[in-house]
């Protein structure tokens, strides 16, 4: 061990400061509420209070900061998506995250992999060769390869599995991964060093609504005013938004995924295949990660269950046969918003002053900073909607103006 990180570890004065502020009591007002300590609540607050100067905000968090589905998910970060809308919004969401360790002075692990997505028929092959042009049309790095450049890429994959051989792959060199909690941790520090109240163990009881519109929340802390509300609870949005009398489009289903003991390097990027609905990727620790689609019932439970396990790693064993004497470690399951066109619910609701983040299904994370900068500038702006988060509107549903990107979230969230 360095002898200047001993004498760092045994000073007195470590640590030189606490990541927050000691808990305090809720006041009887505030400018904007939100709801959910999570990623996107604490980057909304966090870019409100940077880059438009309203600090008189309280962050509520029934559980932990980053604790809910922030801390499930597998840290995926890519913008290969399908849809014009998608792909723009993504990819400034990617540009975002290369910068964020900078600009918190804060460590996300931050690590641009890349990612492989397989094809396995030929209408797979004729989808990826639609999405790697429009990425490219918005300047995503994304390009279709052959079996061979996968051979050099990922030796150790398997291209037969058996009754699925591998024809091309869907090279997305924008793709990578960061480190979920020191997101959210970064998000909180610095939003909480310029003012923002962040209260943890803080639920949401009821929404008080008054000529149609929000004027305050009942906590199990007391009640409190609010100029307007954001809500931003990830799987419980359909339940929040029952809460504001708002019909939702989302149904919840359980997401899950497990790893494995750590092995020695040998995947780099992030291997996804829809047609056997599994993804793999190695952490910089050597474990194994395994994930693939949500469970198949809307169902509001974070328990793992066997035959999810069965089937993923059947699957992820025909990708990579030597892990199958592979220890498994953990097994962990989360609550996923979707919607119907498997695209986010962003911008106004029927109720005034209270803004929508939900409807994030598996792919919430990687939207994180992007969501964060777009939600603060509705809210700042007191409803304006901003361009990049339009397509995405909760009124798209009785419009017919769905943004589908069923065929972009199958497997690799």
């Amino acid at each position: 061990m360095p002898f200047n990180l001993l004498k760092y570890g045994l000073s007195p004065e470590y640590p030189v400061e606490v990541d927050l502020p000691a808990p305090k009591e809720l006041k009887p007002s505030y400018d904007v509420v939100i709801i959910g300590g999570g990623g996107h609540g604490l980057a909304t607050a966090y870019y409100l209070s940077k880059y438009h100067g309203i600090t008189n905000i309280a962050v509520l968090e029934k559980g932990y900061l980053g604790g809910g589905n922030t801390a499930r998910n597998t840290a995926v970060i890519r913008s290969n998506y399908l849809t014009s809308e998608g792909v723009k919004f993504y990819a400034e969401s990617v540009k975002m995250f290369q910068g964020l360790s900078n600009e918190f002075d804060f460590n996300i692990m931050y690590s641009e992999r890349g990612q492989l997505t397989l094809a396995h028929n030929d209408a797979t092959v004729r989808s990826f060769r639609q999405r790697a042009e429009v990425n490219k049309h918005f300047g995503g790095r994304t390009e279709m390869i052959d079996r061979q450049q996968i051979r050099e890429l990922v030796p150790s994959l398997n291209l037969d599995p058996g009754h699925l051989p591998v024809l091309a792959g869907l090279w997305h060199i924008d793709g990578g991964t960061a480190r979920h909690d020191a997101v959210a941790w970064g998000y909180a520090k610095q939003a909480a060093k310029r003012g923002v109240e962040i209260h943890q163990l803080t639920e949401v009881q009821e929404l008080v609504i008054e000529n149609g519109a929000i004027t305050a929340v009942k906590t199990n802390r007391g009640t409190i005013q609010c100029g307007c509300a954001v809500q931003a609870v990830a799987g419980m949005s359909s339940q929040m938004m029952k809460k504001a009398g708002i019909r939702s489009p989302i149904q919840t289903f359980p997401l899950q995924a497990m790893v494995t003991q750590p092995f020695k390097p040998f995947l780099d990027p992030l291997v996804s295949s829809s047609a056997l609905h599994c993804y793999v990727q190695q952490t910089s620790r050597g474990e194994v990660v395994f994930g693939g689609g949500s469970d198949p019932y809307p169902l509001f439970n974070t328990r793992s269950t066997l035959d999810l396990k069965e089937s993923l790693l059947a699957h992820a064993i025909e990708m990579f046969p030597f892990l199958a004497n592979a220890k498994l470690m953990r097994q962990w399951a989360g609550i996923t918003d979707m919607t119907p066109d498997y695209s986010p619910i962003m911008g106004l609701s029927p109720v005034k002053n209270y803004y929508l983040d939900a409807g994030w299904g598996t792919w919430g994370f990687k939207a994180t900073p992007i969501c964060g900068k777009t939600i603060a500038e509705l809210v700042a702006s007191g409803g304006k909607v901003p361009e990049l988060i339009r397509p995405f509107a909760l009124e798209r549903f009785s419009t017919f103006q769905q943004v589908n990107e069923m065929d972009a979230t199958a497997a690799s969230h």
